[in-house]
């Protein structure tokens, strides 16, 4: 195994590492290449490479099979690493064997740089001044969503998605829905309609469910997801029992579940959507304490939902709850409910706004 950031820096290329990400990434002029823990690839200059093991983090240091990560270093930079060089350079010794410790995504936006660093002459996904919100009743027409004893997922995401749009449309935010009657669309032409209207937030309205008599009393509570690799089977199957709409109602262009190739590329298209989907999610955490509707574990995660892949823009799945407990049914099928969940989550996209905009402020954009 190989220390890559002590090798990137060898050969003069930036690292940056995020550890609640599990992503590492080095970019110089002949190479920029990245590396997602526990995931064995190595994408490279635009290619995805397998690799014999997972890269891991071990003792603070990340580490990668050293036979085929040097090989692409090698034939990038026209340079052979001989092995004196090597145990100058970087690390590569017997690390541990043992696979990386769990690391939770983090909603914690990252600290804005410094002041006197000069402004962004191009705005990106985090400097964009938030004014398009895409608001996503999930499912719809004949596909009703989970059902409760006296209610359907699809139903309540509408209701609650036609209040969120009034009330964001008060405070002066343009807003699109992916549907306002009950209609159906398919996953794949959600994130199309969002990006054709040029959205700077996507957010897909959901109401979670289990099966089984005993699961149904207990499993309740909200819960918010950005799209990536999943950390648990609970949140695997969350992501399938939304999806399964591509198999049940023949959306043909997208598939089920995403393959580990498919999510090593997707980390590096999305990543500069990532760090404001968290910070989003954290506003949606804040906004949503002492509600009626408790919270789910810890509350955020992450899965492969499909309605997420496609919107290249910050974007956050929203369970508002779960539609198989009674408690949590009651509220959200009820007209004080609906209204106080999508004022929550209004409150969440102008705190969402206002810390977009202090971030901008610091590298000089006018507000």
């Amino acid at each position: 195994m190989v220390d890559i950031e002590t090798l990137a820096r060898s050969e003069n290329l930036n690292p940056d590492f995020h550890p609640a990400e599990k992503h590492f990434k080095a970019k110089g002029e002949k190479l920029e290449c990245s590396f997602v823990l526990g995931l064995p690839y190595l994408y490279a200059n635009g290619k995805a490479s397998a690799l014999p093991a997972p890269t891991r983090f071990e003792d603070g240091t990340v580490w990668a099979p050293a036979k085929e990560t040097l090989a692409i270093f090698e034939n990038a930079l026209s340079k052979k690493f001989v092995s004196d060089t090597l145990l100058k350079k970087v690390s590569a010794v017997n690390a541990p064997a043992a696979p990386a410790p769990e690391v939770k995504p983090s909603v914690t936006p990252a600290a804005p740089p410094k002041t006197e660093n000069k402004p962004a002459k191009k705005e990106t996904a985090g400097t964009r001044e938030v004014r398009t919100i895409i608001i996503d009743p999930g499912h719809g027409g004949k596909d009703p969503g989970a059902l409760g004893k006296n209610s359907q997922e699809k139903d309540i995401v509408l209701a609650v998605a036609n209040l969120l749009s009034k009330e964001l449309r008060k405070q002066g935010f343009q807003v699109k829905l992916s549907r306002d009657t009950d209609k159906f669309i398919q996953l794949s032409e959600r994130a199309e309609l969002a990006n054709k209207w040029d959205g700077d937030l996507f957010i897909s309205l959901h109401c979670n469910a289990v099966d089984g008599a005993e699961r149904q009393k207990k499993a309740k509570g909200y819960k918010f997801y950005v799209l990536r690799d999943p950390e648990s089977e609970e949140d695997r199957a969350i992501a399938r029992r939304e999806n399964k709409v591509i198999t049940e109602f023949g959306d043909k262009s997208s598939k089920a579940e995403i393959s580990p190739l498919d999510w090593f590329v997707l980390e590096a298209r999305l990543e500069k959507f990532k760090q404001n989907s968290y910070q989003f999610t954290e506003a949606l955490l804040t906004s949503f304490k002492a509600g009626k509707i408790e919270q789910q574990g810890s509350g955020a995660g992450g899965a492969g939902f499909m309605v997420l892949v496609g919107a290249m823009m910050p974007a956050v799945l929203v369970e508002l709850g779960f539609i198989t407990h009674p408690e949590d049914e009651k509220y959200m099928a009820s007209a004080a409910g609906q209204q106080d969940l999508a004022m929550r989550i209004a409150k969440a996209v102008a705190e969402y706004k206002k810390a977009v905009n202090e971030y901008r402020k610091t590298l000089g954009y006018a507000l």
